[in-house]
């Protein structure tokens, strides 16, 4: 086959909607390269059908959706590579590269409920207690327990804190989150106290090199043991060392800690709104997914509790 016949892995269209996707919607470098991987499987698949994206229907769509189910990919795979196949066409309507979307009949691929597994307040407190001494690294896994649970900010917000993000005297800190969207969010006494001695003589002083090994790690809020900028897999086994000393059984990632300041606000009087705001999310629906957890623990002490909430009929 001559060069110039051999088939692209991806259309100029996709390649013209990933480059808007990061250019005008300022999607990460990751989620970039995610809609890529799932489009690039999309367009083979419509290959293998004798068809492309200009001329794919409705029909294709729905084999395109038994085709995943009949391959055994999980219904989450299904439904993220969905959401990829549904944007892209949307874009390609706007751009008027065809006048009618095949996904707009499509039905959504039904997912699992993932309701987050909040730690309690009693948990929470048993981690942050296991951080004993006051070496750096104890100085600095302190500060950081405390600030992702004082802002429910993602693992990746958390590696990318630079120190002038953090104002130390109004206790607020400057995260940026998806899509490099920026918010301020404040944070306690506690972790203001961790922070301040994290930043003290004997804490991160104390780790910083003799001649910094890249660019921006010189700003670096949290430093690893050879004074670089601690990475995402760094903070996931501080978090799993603590609370395999706290004897936490429960399943422990960053993530659980930001489920579990999103609860514990929520459970104790927070607007939702505000939390909204202070998580980063897009849509308020993705808030919302805390107030049911919160339901369902108000729903636990209660039967636990009330005198009557199990009680039996007589009759």
């Amino acid at each position: 086959m001559p060069l110039d016949d051999t088939p692209l892995d991806l259309s100029l269209e996709a390649e013209e909607f990933l480059v808007w996707l990061s250019a005008e919607r300022g999607r990460a470098r990751n989620t970039v390269a995610a809609y890529r991987r799932d489009l690039i499987q999309y367009e083979a698949w419509l290959r293998d059908r004798g068809t492309d994206v200009n001329a794919v229907a409705h029909d294709d769509l729905v084999d395109w959706v038994a085709a995943q189910r009949d391959s055994g990919a999980a219904a989450s795979t299904t439904a993220r590579r969905l959401a990829a196949i549904r944007s892209f066409h949307r874009f390609m309507v706007t751009e008027r590269y065809r006048p009618d979307d095949p996904t707009g009949r499509l039905d959504g691929v039904r997912t699992p409920s993932g309701i987050p597994k909040p730690l309690t307040e009693a948990e929470v407190t048993s981690l942050l207690d296991a951080v004993l001494g006051n070496d750096p690294l104890a100085r600095r896994d302190r500060a950081l327990l405390e600030l992702m649970y004082a802002t429910g900010a993602r693992v990746a917000e958390m590696v990318g804190l630079s120190v002038g993000d953090v104002d130390f005297d109004h206790r607020m800190v400057r995260l940026y989150g998806k899509g490099s969207k920026e918010r301020l969010v404040p944070f306690g006494r506690a972790a203001g106290r961790a922070l301040d001695d994290w930043f003290s003589p004997s804490g991160r002083a104390a780790l910083v090199p003799a001649q910094w090994k890249r660019r921006g790690d010189a700003e670096a809020v949290f430093l690893n043991q050879r004074g670089g900028r601690l990475s995402r897999q760094g903070v996931w086994l501080i978090i799993k060392k603590y609370g395999q000393r706290a004897g936490i059984t429960a399943e422990l990632s960053p993530h659980v800690l930001r489920h579990s300041c999103a609860t514990h606000l929520l459970d104790h009087g927070a607007d939702l709104r505000i939390v909204q705001e202070m998580l980063g999310h897009a849509s308020i629906s993705t808030t919302q997914v805390y107030t049911r957890v919160s339901q369902e623990r108000l729903w636990d002490v209660y039967r636990s509790a009330h005198p009557r909430a199990t009680a039996r009929s007589s009759a």
